[in-house]
């Protein structure tokens, strides 16, 4: 946990944020795997863990914004649990390392909400995610679990982003040591990776490399040689000569925070000149995205640019004709990079994803396009600020049912080479991706830099076998 007073902190600033009412952060519960004992790894809300800090099972913080008055609502371990998981830290010990001097009883959570509800109190919750928390809002509330879903404060979901997006200090030196420890569990796949290897191999050594260092992964890895499919967890591919490798993972520290870093490399000790060119070509986009980094920038047109950088590469290779700008106004680039150059990361590694990102990536003024093949999963839109942390990650992805549904219909005829691209339909994809934080001037790298440059990642898979 972080020094008590910035936990009382972050609740002052709620508090003023939110205005008045009773604010409910629901924690997160064990989630069983097959029965009731045997159960998932443990993750908390990020939320919770932001404002509490308390990484247990089956608690409630509640900021009552009236009265002034903060608690949280759990029981402490009984003799039986104690038994089984040995002596622990006190809840009450916990709660006091996050400012709390209140601990209230599991029992006593209804009649709370019973007495907002009573005196017509406007109660505060966030969107619920978890099947078990809503249906304790469902019967705390009243409300069907449909109501419960489409009832969240948006008062509340728009005090908590604004203040989340805002990365202290504290929070940014662990991004960078998330970032860190992601760079050097990359470069060690580089240098373990050779053809004959499974791809599970290597997956249960970036699994091991994660928790041995830190908490785990962030996320589940995408490690495959088909870096086409975007979020790609299987893992059964056996690595050959002539293919790449896509590595999209990162850790979690023990606080909670995420890396998330992407590299793709050559199965082979060189890339091929095909691979050289098209690797090429997403590095471009990706260090010109990242040149445009800088407050009061809009990341949508950060992302509009990297399209074009990327399809000025694809025209210059033969596959897309045309007026860049025209094409990519018109989406026919997406054929190419379907989804968003970047997102939010901090404690969740899509930051804050679960709260909507109508209020995370865009604003009321800049409505994300959900109907725009291309734009729809593009996660951040809206003006930069400083203490952002985000991502940029331009890919290039062959995706042969897409291109073949494509070209069927004639779409974007005017704009892409059919023809030279039924080559190149088996080729498979590459994503490049760093994590940065917006500065007041410009931008920092977060983490320990990770080869990027053709010539390094070579030299690395020289040394591999």
């Amino acid at each position: 946990m972080f020094q008590k007073s910035i936990y009382k902190d972050r609740r002052s600033v709620l508090k003023s944020n939110v205005g008045s009412g009773l604010i409910i952060l629901l924690g997160n519960e064990e989630s069983p795997m097959n029965f009731k004992d045997n159960t998932y790894h443990f993750r908390q809300d990020s939320t919770f863990l932001y404002y509490f800090g308390i990484n247990d099972p089956n608690l409630v913080g509640i900021i009552d914004v009236d009265a002034n008055n903060e608690f949280i609502v759990g029981d402490e371990l009984s003799i039986d649990a104690i038994v089984w998981m040995g002596r622990q830290t006190t809840l009450k010990e916990k709660s006091a390392a996050a400012a709390i001097d209140v601990v209230l009883p599991s029992k006593d959570f209804s009649s709370i909400i019973s007495n907002a509800l009573d005196a017509k109190r406007k109660i505060h919750f966030l969107p619920p995610y978890r099947g078990e928390n809503k249906i304790k809002l469902s019967g705390l509330l009243g409300k069907s679990i449909i109501e419960v879903e489409n009832g969240a404060s948006v008062d509340l979901i728009k005090a908590v982003v604004k203040q989340r997006s805002h990365k202290a200090p504290e929070e940014v030196a662990e991004l960078d040591k998330a970032v860190t420890l992601s760079a050097e569990m990359h470069k060690m796949v580089m240098q373990f990776a050779k053809p004959g290897m499974s791809e599970n191999a290597i997956a249960a050594a970036i699994q091991e490399y994660a928790l041995n260092h830190a908490n785990g992964l962030s996320y589940p890895a995408i490690l495959t040689v088909n870096g086409h499919i975007l979020h790609n967890h299987y893992h059964g591919n056996t690595l050959k000569s002539g293919q790449m490798v896509l590595n999209d993972s990162g850790v979690e520290t023990k606080m909670g925070y995420a890396g998330d870093l992407t590299r793709t490399f050559p199965v082979d000790k060189k890339f091929t000149s095909l691979q050289r060119e098209m690797y090429e070509i997403i590095l471009n986009a990706h260090k010109h995205a990242i040149s445009l980094l800088s407050p009061a920038v809009r990341y949508l047109d950060i992302h509009f640019e990297s399209c074009k950088m990327l399809a000025t590469g694809l025209k210059e290779f033969g596959l897309m004709k045309g007026n860049v700008d025209d094409a990519v106004a018109a989406g026919a680039h997406a054929l190419f990079f379907q989804c968003g150059t970047g997102h939010m990361m901090g404690l969740d590694v899509h930051d804050m994803e679960d709260l909507g990102e109508q209020y995370v990536g865009y604003t009321e003024t800049l409505k994300k396009n959900t109907d725009t093949f291309g734009l729809k999963s593009l996660r951040l839109g809206k003006q930069l600020e400083p203490g952002f942390v985000l991502t940029v990650e331009p890919g290039l992805y062959f995706i042969p049912e897409l291109i073949e549904m494509w070209s069927a219909k004639g779409m974007f005829k005017e704009f892409i080479n059919y023809d030279k691209l039924e080559k190149l339909r088996d080729f498979s994809g590459i994503r490049i991706e760093d994590n940065f934080l917006i500065t007041e001037n410009g931008y920092q790298l977060l983490g320990k830099p990770l080869e990027i440059e053709i010539e390094d990642v070579e030299a690395i898979r020289a040394t591999a076998y």
